[in-house]
């Protein structure tokens, strides 16, 4: 199915206001081999959301070979008690090797992190979604200040190609606040990393995550050595495209 830009924008309007659950259903119904990020809260809400909707999907997951104990136990949390399948991506081994053979384990503490990201996270999901025509994240608005405040709950993803060229990105829970996301998890007892239980609110690689202080922005915990408008690991780099194009006009 190829979509193009006025499509979207259509789409965009029908749904205006309505729930996350309303657009999941939407893109679920039509791109039946749509393929669900997952890792963190919001992400485990889209995935309660699906199972309810009992339509088709595929979940996946990037294994950047750096994560948390807590979060490797918590993707079998999460296939347990939803039994579902999930997809793990992971990176090119030769890639790595010669990264930490170039530049040791914690380059990104002086490079910064884009080149390490690239090669665990950005490749391996250009892979997964060459796979697919449409793709959903847990991305939200008041997630980061810099490059995440005009996140459109659907759009076309210029960063990545799926398999007609053309891809969808959903962002069913654009509009929610963080607040929101945890009243529904514990309303509906979802599965949470336990991480979150000890200060972390968004969690990545463990290198690259700590938590926060009261008072703190969420995403002051990634990457904590760079400015704030520079946090994103690739995988929406569309984000910071936007921001980019904002301030040059």
């Amino acid at each position: 199915m190829t979509v193009s830009a006025e499509q979207v924008n259509q789409w965009v309007d029908d749904l205006a206001g309505k729930s996350p659950q309303t657009i999941v259903k939407f893109a679920l119904t039509t791109f039946p081999g749509l393929a669900l990020s997952f890792s963190g809260a919001e992400d485990v809400v889209l995935v309660d959301m699906a199972v309810k909707s009992k339509l088709p999907f595929r979940v996946f997951t990037l294994d950047t070979g750096r994560l948390h104990p807590e979060t490797y136990r918590f993707l079998d949390t999460v296939r347990a008690h939803y039994g579902i399948r999930i997809e793990t991506q992971y990176p090119q081994a030769e890639a790595v090797q010669q990264l930490v053979n170039d530049k040791g384990l914690f380059s990104f503490y002086q490079d910064d992190h884009k080149e390490c990201c690239g090669i665990r996270k950005v490749e391996p999901l250009r892979r997964m979604l060459a796979t697919t025509n449409a793709w959903m994240t847990g991305q939200r608005k008041d997630q980061s200040p810099g490059t995440r405040n005009s996140v459109p709950q659907i759009q076309l993803d210029t960063s990545f190609s799926g398999t007609d060229g053309a891809l969808v990105k959903f962002n069913p829970l654009a509009n929610w606040s963080s607040g929101e996301v945890w009243d529904y998890i514990r309303a509906l007892e979802v599965p949470y990393n336990p991480l979150h239980e000890k200060g972390f609110i968004s969690i990545g690689c463990e290198p690259c995550t700590r938590p926060v202080l009261p008072g703190q922005h969420e995403r002051e915990g990634r990457w904590w050595w760079e400015d704030a408008t520079k946090k994103e690991c690739g995988l929406h780099m569309g984000n910071v495209e936007a921001v980019s194009f904002e301030v040059r006009n």
